[in-house]
C-alpha cells in the first residue's frame, strides 16, 4: 500500500516548551485514521505542520513521497481547521470558488449537492453563519475537495447529534465511492469508532499508541475482582491501569483473552468487560498522569 504521508523525527519547541518530541507518523493511502489526544497534547501543532502552516525545528515531512519544505502548502492536502473560519464579509460561494481554485480535484456537483443537503445558503456571508454552519461549511470544503489527504480538526464543533451523524454518513458513503486518506482529529472518540480504521493517540508531543480499531475492540478489557486473584491472572498480560479498593482491584488490560483465560476468570470470580475506545483512551491517559510518564512509549 502506498504511503501518502510520512513524518519522521519531528521536533517543535515554543520557548522552553516542547510541543512535539521525536514524533513519527505514517499514513497509507485510502484509509481513514483518527487522531486523539487531550488539549495541549500536540494535535494542532502536528496538523498545522503537516499542512505547511508552521515548520518543524527538526524532522522531515513527506507528502506523496515529496518533501514538504519551509513555506510549502501541498495541493495534495485539504486541511479543515476548527479555528479556520475565514473572512466574515465573504460569501459562502466565494469561499467555495477559492477552494476550488486550489484543489485540482474539486467536485462542483458534489459541492452543490452538499449545500442543499446541509441547507447552506451560498449567498450568505460567512460572518452571518452560526458556529455549527461554519463547521458545516468547512466540512463541505473537505468533502468536495477530493484531496488525496483530507484532514478534519474537530469536524463536529457546534453540530447537534443528528447533524454529526449526517456528516459521518455522507463521509463514509463518499469515501466508499471515492477512496482517499482521511485524518479525523476529535474528542468525540466513540462517535468516530464506526468510521475510522486506524487511530493514533498523541500525548505530550509524542505518539503514545497506534493500532487498528478492531484490535482495541477485541483486546481492551476491564477486570474487577479480588486483588490477589487479579494480580495472578494479569501476571503475563499488558496492564494499562490498576486501582485497588480494599481487597478488590480494578484493572485494565490490553491483550487478547483466550477461552482458557475466560474460563480461569470465571472460576476466580473475576468480572471481564470490553471497553469502548473512549474509556480505553481515558484509562490509558490516567495511567500516564498518575505515573508521571512523559516520554514516547509503546504499550
Amino acid at each position: 500500500m502506498k504511503t501518502i504521508l510520512e513524518c519522521k523525527n519531528l521536533l517543535k519547541r515554543y520557548g522552553k516548551h516542547n510541543a512535539l518530541i521525536n514524533l513519527d507518523l505514517t499514513l497509507q493511502e485510502n484509509t481513514i485514521y483518527g487522531l486523539f489526544g487531550c488539549n495541549g497534547a500536540g494535535k494542532t501543532t502536528l496538523l498545522n505542520m503537516i499542512s505547511g502552516n508552521i515548520f518543524p525545528d527538526r524532522g522531515v515531512i513527506n507528502v506523496n513521497e515529496k518533501r514538504l519544505n519551509y513555506g510549502d502548502s501541498s495541493k495534495e492536502i485539504c486541511y479543515i481547521s476548527e479555528k479556520q473560519y475565514y473572512f466574515s464579509g465573504v460569501k459562502v460561494i466565494d469561499l467555495l470558488e477559492l477552494a476550488a481554485a486550489f484543489h485540482n480535484r474539486w467536485d462542483w456537483n458534489f459541492a452543490n449537492q452538499l449545500l442543499k443537503e446541509f441547507k447552506l445558503n451560498p449567498q450568505q456571508k460567512i460572518g452571518q453563519l452560526s458556529r455549527g454552519m461554519k463547521t458545516i461549511l468547512g466540512n463541505t470544503i473537505g468533502l468536495a475537495s477530493r484531496a488525496p489527504l483530507t484532514i478534519y480538526d474537530e469536524p463536529e464543533i457546534g453540530l447537534d447529534v443528528l447533524m454529526r451523524e449526517k456528516f459521518y454518513r455522507i463521509l463514509i458513503d463518499d469515501y466508499s465511492n471515492n477512496p482517499r486518506t482521511i485524518l479525523l482529529s476529535t474528542h468525540l472518540i466513540d462517535e468516530v469508532t464506526k468510521v475510522i480504521e486506524h487511530f493514533f493517540i498523541i500525548e505530550s508531543g509524542t505518539i503514545l499508541l497506534k493500532d487498528a480499531v478492531e484490535n482495541i475492540c477485541i483486546s481492551s478489557h476491564l477486570l474487577t475482582g479480588n486483588r490477589t486473584e487479579i494480580e495472578k491472572f494479569t501476571s503475563d498480560k499488558q496492564v494499562i491501569y490498576q486501582e485497588s479498593y480494599g481487597k478488590g482491584m480494578l484493572t485494565v488490560i490490553y491483550d487478547l483473552l483466550t477461552e482458557e483465560d475466560k474460563r480461569r476468570a470465571k472460576i476466580d470470580n473475576i468480572s471481564v468487560e470490553r471497553l469502548s475506545l473512549q474509556k480505553f483512551f481515558a484509562y490509558l491517559l490516567e495511567r500516564r498522569e498518575s505515573s508521571g510518564e512523559r516520554t514516547e512509549n509503546s504499550i
